[in-house]
């Protein structure tokens, strides 16, 4: 990618790259955990391990290289590496939240129900959307993605509200243990969707060099509005 008549180093390229691929691993993550909710997959387990041990391996990659890299670059490029760091950081975190639902989900006491299956099924499709969304958008830096992905980021708390009014309101004292995994593994998908969100407000610092996440706090509709439209000013 240039800038002006300025070439990327090398190592800027590269660390940008590994980040981006990091956005595909997670979504794999994704797949392979809806896979295993939906049919119980080994193979589709033992994926999601690997997605999880790849992204801790690419944070640390980064985590090394980076100090480095930025001392040789452009203001405008160490923010573009910058931006790789916080990125693989909430991506790591996705990988071990869909981790975490993986093992909860083996070691439940009994199979889902069927709302419980179609409720974390569709929690791993918005969150399959969001990060589909945030690799297009920092591959081409169009900030629209990134208003997509703060949008929808309510589908999954919607989502993980159901699971919580279903399970919390449960007296089925035998049940305990199934309905603590329940909210667990929803409160993961949640957590997940946050790191979601971050790469979205990432993105948009990237591109247009401001913060919306200062906006998105600011009370009423306003600061809601401002992040959400961004892309079209």
């Amino acid at each position: 990618m240039r800038r002006g008549h300025s070439v990327e180093p090398d190592s800027t390229k590269e660390l940008t790259g590994l980040a981006l691929q990091g956005c595909l691993v997670a979504k794999d993550a994704t797949v392979n955990l809806r896979d295993f909710i939906e049919n119980s997959s080994k193979m589709a387990m033992l994926a999601v391990s690997d997605c999880e041990k790849e992204l801790d391996r690419m944070e640390r990659r980064i985590d090394q290289e980076i100090t480095s890299a930025i001392t040789q670059v452009s203001e405008d490029e160490a923010r573009e590496l910058l931006a790789c760091l916080k990125s693989i950081i909430d991506l790591e975190r996705i990988g071990d939240l869909t981790w975490s639902v993986t093992l909860r989900l083996q070691s439940l006491p009994t199979r889902l129900t069927k709302e419980d299956s179609r409720d974390l099924v569709a929690m791993s499709e918005v969150l399959e959307k969001m990060l589909d969304a945030i690799h297009e958008g920092f591959t081409r830096r169009n900030v629209e993605q990134a208003a997509w992905v703060l949008q929808n980021d309510s589908q999954i708390d919607h989502l993980c509200r159901a699971v919580f009014r279903r399970h919390l309101g449960s007296r089925d004292r035998q049940r305990r243990d199934y309905s603590t995994s329940l909210l667990l593994m929803a409160q993961a998908f949640e957590r997940a969707g946050d790191h979601a969100k971050n790469l979205g407000e990432e993105l948009f610092h990237l591109v247009e060099g401001r913060s919306v996440r200062h906006e998105r706090k600011r009370p009423g509709k306003a600061g809601r509005a401002a992040a959400i439209t961004a892309a079209d000013d």
